[in-house]
Formats: structure tokens, sequence, C-alpha cells
């Protein structure tokens, strides 16, 4: 199984289900995805995580592949500094 096969189910794959527009990037189709660093090492720290629940069993450990950038509707809603 390659990357992309592993990652459609948590991309693609919800809005198929739920049978929404979104979910792939087309013409006229809403603009949501990610920019998605593979080789980007980085430290997980539970203070630093933008989640209301700050519990998480990586806290404190080194981890690769980063969010760079997310867009909703083809606007950024957030970028990593």
């Amino acid at each position: 199984m390659n990357l992309l096969e592993a990652l459609r189910p948590l991309t693609s794959g919800p809005a198929k289900l739920a049978n929404l527009p979104g979910g792939n990037l087309a013409e006229n189709t809403p603009a949501d995805f990610i920019l998605f660093d593979p080789n980007k090492p980085w430290v997980c720290k539970s203070e630093e995580l933008h989640s209301r629940s700050k519990n998480t069993p990586f806290d404190g450990r080194r981890l690769m592949g980063r969010v760079m950038a997310t867009y909703v509707g083809g606007k950024q809603v957030f970028a990593r500094k």
C-alpha cells in the first residue's frame, strides 16, 4: 500500500461516504486541502497542540511529517510559521 492509498480513508473517503461534494480537487468544487511535508521532523509538545484535548501518547516524542498549511474553501486558514 502506498501513502496515497493509506491516506484515502482519512482524506477523500469521508466526503465520498457522506455523498458530499468535497474530497477532491476539481473545478467548481470546494478546495479543502492541506500542505504536508513528510520529511519535516518535529517534537510533539502537548501544550502546543491546537486541539482542545491536550492528552497525547506522543508528548515529547520526535516525529516525522508536519502539516505546513490548511486551506478551506480555497482560502488559507492555517500556516505554520
